[in-house]
């Protein structure tokens, strides 16, 4: 799960992390009345949206005065931000915040992450700060320092000491770094995070050394023990197919194709996706229904794919080990009554219960077609899709 910039330095400046004050708006009204809060003279009014690459999409704009808040609130509220993260169709611009200014001197890159190499806490940083670390990795991989700390330990001072030496800070700023990084890495345990990025990490010419912008991702498994990080969950970032299919526990991803997946296992649903590239189509969705779906939960997983307009044809493939091929054709059956089937639909199974669940389907007298195997169903899905268009 992810959260808004204004929502991470909340949920850090809990733990005594060093941030910017601002205050989140939704209105032009709210974001001059939090700028008057502030007090100037310098304001960063930043569209509030879960993607990268704000800045350069005119997301994030420094001012100088209550009118020009005014103005670039106006102009932000109701947009669509388009970034390289956000796809060609961008995201709705529903919230902001109004951020004192901050009188950059350096920045830097600092972020943390679960190494599930080493399963440890893995800390990645660079003087490049202000940039995609993706293209620093590319371009400079010199410049990036990771190591991964110590569970037995904690976070140690001669970690953040290393941080401060491949940064360059002065004795003032290492000694500053050695407080903020511990609680940065506390903070990360605490709430079960997946994911935190300081981008930039910067150095004021006053010599303080602050978060500027943070994101945070969370361990969707751990968010029964934090109903306060639930709470801050905003329903309009996401897609509504993956808000359904995590009511009934289902691992779905949506995607830009046209061939809707429904498959038990995510490497088999990996490799599902993969064969439909090889025979020249894209998968519209990632969908894992789970070892241990039950007919209910197969029929939501098939209806969440339908309701994908993009969808042009479905390809159900399951090997079932833990799960059985009679409950899969069940729920199958049961959703294509309900809805209806507008597209070409390819059904592979295999494993247990296979002739229960292939008898299911062809007692239905639903116009399905049957795959022998993965590489049969891919091309059967794939030119029956072409042969509709």
């Amino acid at each position: 799960m992810n959260i808004h910039e204004y929502q991470a330095k909340a949920v850090l400046r809990e733990f005594g992390v060093p941030v910017p004050r601002g205050i989140p708006a939704f209105s032009v009204e709210e974001a001059e009345k939090a700028a008057k809060e502030l007090g100037g003279p310098v304001w960063v009014v930043k569209a509030q949206i879960h993607a990268g690459g704000r800045g350069k999409a005119g997301g994030v704009k420094v001012v100088r005065s209550i009118e020009d808040v005014k103005r670039e609130a106006a102009r932000l509220l109701g947009s669509t931000l388009v970034t390289h993260q956000t796809g060609p169709h961008g995201k709705e611009v529903r919230r902001l915040y109004i951020e004192e200014g901050s009188a950059i001197d350096r920045e830097y890159y600092l972020s943390a992450l679960v190494d599930r190499a080493t399963s440890r806490v893995a800390f990645v940083t660079s003087t490049e700060g202000g940039v995609e670390i993706e293209e620093v990795a590319r371009t400079h991989p010199e410049k990036i320092l990771s190591f991964s700390v110590d569970p037995a330990t904690g976070f140690m001072p001669h970690y953040a000491r290393r941080v401060a030496r491949a940064l360059g800070f002065g004795r003032e700023v290492a000694k500053q770094a050695e407080a903020v990084l511990p609680k940065l890495y506390a903070a990360f345990l605490a709430k079960d995070m997946s994911m935190l990025e300081i981008n930039p990490l910067v150095v004021t010419k006053g010599g303080e050394l602050i978060c500027l912008d943070a994101k945070i991702g969370f361990d969707d498994n751990a968010l029964y023990r934090h109903p306060e990080i639930v709470a801050l969950r905003d329903l309009t970032e996401e897609d509504e197919k993956e808000i359904e299919a995590s009511k009934y526990d289902l691992n779905y991803v949506a995607l830009d194709g046209t061939i809707g997946c429904m498959v038990n296992g995510a490497g088999l649903a990996m490799a599902t996706m993969d064969i439909i590239k090889l025979y020249g189509m894209a998968p519209a969705n990632f969908l894992d229904v789970g070892g241990s779906a039950t007919k209910d939960k197969v029929a939501a997983a098939f209806k969440i794919i339908t309701s994908d307009h993009n969808v042009k044809g479905i390809l159900v493939n399951i090997f079932g080990g833990i799960m059985k091929c009679d409950v899969i054709a069940e729920g199958v059956v049961a959703a294509v009554k309900d809805v209806g089937l507008r597209v070409p639909l390819v059904v592979r199974l295999e494993g247990t219960n296979v002739d229960l669940g292939k008898e299911i389907i062809a007692k239905s007298n639903l116009n399905v077609t049957s795959g022998d195997d993965l590489d049969d169903a891919a091309q059967k899905i794939v030119r029956a899709v072409k042969e509709a268009a």
